[in-house]
Order: C-alpha cells, then sequence, then structure tokens
C-alpha cells in the first residue's frame, strides 16, 4: 500500500513538475554547463569547434582592463538604478495600497512599461531623448533638455539609469503593495492610537514588517539591472564615443563580433559569479533583519 502510495506520489509529482523539470534541464541547466565548458576552449563560432586551453581564458579575463572598465560602470548603473527602482517602487506601492478613486486603472498604467519588450522601450525613449525633450527644451528654454543626452557620457549614463528604474518600477511597485497588504491592520490602527506620524508609521513599522518585500525586490531589481542588455544596445548602442557599454553589452561583442567566445563566455561566467554573490549576501542579511524584527 506504501509502496503503490509512493508511486502515485512520484506520477503527481512528475505530472504537474515534469514539464518544468524538463525545461529547466533544456533551458538553463545544460546550456549553463556547455557554457562553462567552453570557458576551458578556444571555441571559434565560425568553425564551430575549438580545442581545451585550460585557464589561459580566465587569465586573458583578469588583464582585460577594457572589461573591468566596462563592469565598474555596470557596478555605478546597478547601484543607482536599484535605489531609483526601489524608493520609487516603495512609495507607489504606499500610496496606492490605500483607498484612492481608480486604483485598479492607476497601478495597471504603472504596471505596463514591464510588459514592454526592452528593445522597444530603449527605441521610444531614445526618440524621447534625442527628439522630444530637445524641442521643448528650446521651446520653453529648459537648459537641461536644450541638447539629447544620448550624446553626452555623462548624461547617457543617467538616461540608461532612469529608462530602466521607470521600467522596474511598477513591478516592485505591485511586490511592495502585497508586502504592505500583509501587515497586520491592528499594528497600524494602534500606532495611530498611540499618535505615530506618517514617517514614523513607515519607519519603524511598515519597513520592518515589510523585509520580505524588500528583500525580493532587491534581488529582481539587481539580478535584472545587471544583466540588462536589449535597453544598452537600443537606448545608446554603447555610446557615445563607447562610455556606456556595460558588461553585458562587452560580453556580447567580445564572443560574437570579435570571434573570441572562449574569453568571452569566461567573463560572462565571472560576471555570473559577481552577481550571485552580490544577490545572495544582500538576501542573507536582510534575512537576518527579518528575525530580527
Amino acid at each position: 500500500m506504501n509502496r503503490k502510495n509512493g508511486l502515485r506520489d512520484v506520477g503527481t509529482f512528475l505530472f504537474f513538475a515534469g514539464p518544468s523539470l524538463v525545461a529547466f534541464f533544456l533551458v538553463v541547466l545544460i546550456p549553463f554547463l556547455f557554457g562553462l565548458y567552453l570557458t576551458f576552449t578556444n571555441w571559434s563560432v565560425q568553425a564551430g569547434s575549438g580545442k581545451f586551453v585550460g585557464l589561459s581564458n580566465y587569465i586573458k579575463v583578469f588583464h582585460d582592463n577594457a572589461y573591468w572598465t566596462q563592469l565598474w560602470f555596470t557596478l555605478r548603473y546597478v547601484f543607482y538604478t536599484v535605489i531609483l527602482a526601489n524608493v520609487g517602487g516603495f512609495f507607489l506601492g504606499l500610496v496606492l495600497s490605500g483607498k484612492i478613486r481608480g486604483q485598479s486603472f492607476i497601478r495597471g498604467g504603472f504596471f505596463i512599461p514591464n510588459l514592454i519588450g526592452g528593445l522597444v522601450l530603449g527605441y521610444l525613449w531614445q526618440i524621447l531623448f534625442s527628439r522630444v525633450l530637445p524641442y521643448l527644451g528650446n521651446l520653453y528654454g529648459w537648459e537641461l533638455f536644450q541638447s539629447s543626452w544620448l550624446t553626452q557620457t555623462d548624461r547617457a549614463f543617467w538616461a540608461l539609469v532612469i529608462v530602466n528604474a521607470w521600467q522596474l518600477m511598477g513591478y516592485l511597485m505591485v511586490i511592495y503593495i502585497a508586502g504592505f497588504t500583509s501587515i497586520p491592520t491592528d499594528v497600524l490602527e494602534a500606532a495611530d492610537i498611540d499618535g505615530a506620524g506618517g514617517f514614523a508609521k513607515i519607519a519603524r513599522i511598515m519597513l520592518p514588517l515589510s523585509i520580505r518585500a524588500i528583500v525580493v525586490c532587491l534581488f529582481i531589481s539587481i539580478s535584472r539591472s545587471f544583466l540588462t542588455y536589449d535597453l544598452n544596445l537600443a537606448l545608446t548602442n554603447g555610446g557615445p564615443f563607447g562610455s556606456t557599454e556595460m558588461a553585458t553589452y562587452y560580453i556580447v561583442q567580445k564572443a560574437f563580433l570579435s570571434n573570441d567566445y572562449g574569453v568571452g563566455q569566461a567573463e560572462a561566467i565571472v560576471l555570473f559569479v559577481i552577481v550571485a554573490t552580490i544577490t545572495l549576501t544582500q538576501s542573507i542579511t536582510l534575512k537576518k533583519m527579518e528575525v530580527e524584527a
């Protein structure tokens, strides 16, 4: 009887989880392991073959100054994007978790940018930065927008940050709303009775009790920001003068345009390790705060 129940449980598990497991192995795990193998070869995309070269690709990575320059640029980009996206998503969630008219419509409006592909979003904002804003800037005398941000190295960086943060904000808003609605109402009512102000209530009650939502939002925003490629390609194409090339953009250029696939794949693995280390560190740190709270 127990054996039959066990087989039935296995069959039920395979029926529901089997397709997802197969997709995970075919789309994620096998390509990752094959990519890891390629880092130890001088694989040529054109020839479709390569010889084993040991750790030489990783040695080249650590001597590639251009890669580390782009990685530093990416770290700055991720830092500011994560802050803007999470602060904006937090306060949007805070406002839209209350009772306001047209709440669902407004939530949907902020969430829609997350449904737009990075290429489409990049081209739309490229028109905005290159034509619409300069036109309005010259028309109304707004010095900040009188020339295209995408032609200036410092402002092109902020253009990337703003667009990605704007896209992420609506998605993070939904997670923060879920976190706020899970806070017991009696705790908030007790705070109101005690005369806690709006800022005190946010800092001492809502933030500590929303740590789970914050952990998830930071994890998503960090990982997605590090892996930005299509937006980088469509909005700036690495310009001006290569000043906005992020690590993922540089890796693709190295692997496919320079036909140096082994080194490019090794750079991707190094980036993966850095992203995994940062995301796991922040998750573990905030989880400890959740336990203490």
